[in-house]
């Protein structure tokens, strides 16, 4: 894996920035109100300062630079930091949801806060209200999210509408796919393009061009975010079920102990053996880490593995091919090429 490239750390570094000011102003103002408010504002805080890798706010700023935007000013700052409060709500309430103990290498919110209520030997169940803690949480994020975008045009607040519906319609298809069990491929696809494809890529980018009053270019910009974001969850898949514990904060096999539904699972399912049917049978969380070892054996002999490669591959030149079609403007061209590159090597 290459390391991430400077028109990425670039934006990380200046919306961590920003968003560490809304904090500290939040904190200041409600903490008046009452102490104990202080908690899920300087926990939420926390969450978004100890890792992620700010991709949402690049792809948002560099729509931004090719609709035509000063990419040394503040004009898409507001949008960076909107979509990174929301990939924060996501994921914390993706934990909830999944029963993560970790996130990025540390307990998760919802863990943490069950051990607060054990600490303080605190009143009724610790897993409830560690759930129901980390559930506001995660509310708190999506309300100064949209706060980010008080100001926005009538075209960049259509995008951000649009986003947050897909990513939570595309969640419940997650979670109702998670718990029918053996969802196609095609059902696997519907669920990427919808809750990462476009909240990851396709969304940022044009909520970036609608910054710049630069609507023109949204379907160019879905000409290349869609394929790439597909690619990003294909990578996502692999990370999931084979990814390095150490790189990605999370256990080896982690989505086959959820049993995501994702492409991976699917094809493999689709090209097993009655015998192969058996092993992958076993996704789940009781599974053993043999059975892990197992089910990925499967993945790799069933050649589920290759064919998502093949395929990361393949979306990688067809939205390279789409960038033709995006102005270059102030570097926007190579920024975009280098993120792709990017999203679709990485190991974490």
């Amino acid at each position: 894996m290459s390391a991430a490239p400077w028109q990425l750390t670039d934006v990380a570094d200046r919306t961590s920035d920003a968003l560490a000011a809304i904090f500290a102003t939040e904190i200041a103002v409600w903490s008046d109100l009452d102490p104990a408010i202080e908690m899920p504002l300087s926990d939420l805080a926390e969450f978004i300062s100890q890792g992620g890798k700010r991709i949402r706010p690049a792809y948002c700023h560099w729509g931004f630079v090719a609709g035509g935007g000063d990419p040394s000013g503040d004009g898409s700052l507001a949008a960076c930091c909107a979509v990174e409060m929301l990939q924060a709500f996501a994921l914390i309430h993706d934990d909830v949801m999944d029963g993560s103990p970790t996130r990025r290498g540390n307990p998760t919110v919802w863990a943490r806060y069950i051990e607060q209520h054990r600490a303080g030997k605190w009143q009724g169940e610790d897993r409830r209200f560690g759930e129901a803690a980390a559930i506001l949480v995660g509310d708190i994020a999506m309300v100064m999210a949209d706060r980010q975008m008080s100001a926005a045009t009538e075209d960049e607040r259509r995008i951000w509408d649009i986003l947050r519906t897909e990513l939570n319609f595309g969640q419940f298809l997650d979670v109702i796919g998670t718990a029918k069990g053996n969802v196609s491929v095609e059902g696997a696809r519907t669920i990427m393009r919808n809750k990462t494809a476009g909240y990851t890529i396709v969304r940022p980018l044009q909520l970036g061009a609608a910054a710049a009053s630069a609507p023109d270019l949204l379907p160019w910009l879905d000409a290349h975010g869609m394929p790439l974001g597909v690619a990003f969850q294909l990578r996502d898949d692999m990370l999931g079920a084979f990814g390095d514990t150490a790189k990605t904060g999370k256990p080896v096999g982690d989505d086959l102990r959820e049993a995501k539904p994702t492409v991976l699972l699917a094809r493999a399912r689709s090209l097993a053996s009655d015998e192969q049917l058996m092993v992958l049978d076993r996704v789940g969380p009781d599974i053993t880490t043999d059975e892990v070892a197992g089910i990925q054996q499967v993945m790799l002999d069933t050649g589920a593995v290759d064919a998502c490669e093949d395929e990361i591959d393949r979306l990688l030149d067809q939205a390279t091919a789409a960038l033709d079609m995006i102005p270059d403007v102030n570097g926007s061209r190579d920024a975009l090429m280098a993120l792709a590159d990017f999203v679709v090597s990485r190991d974490a």
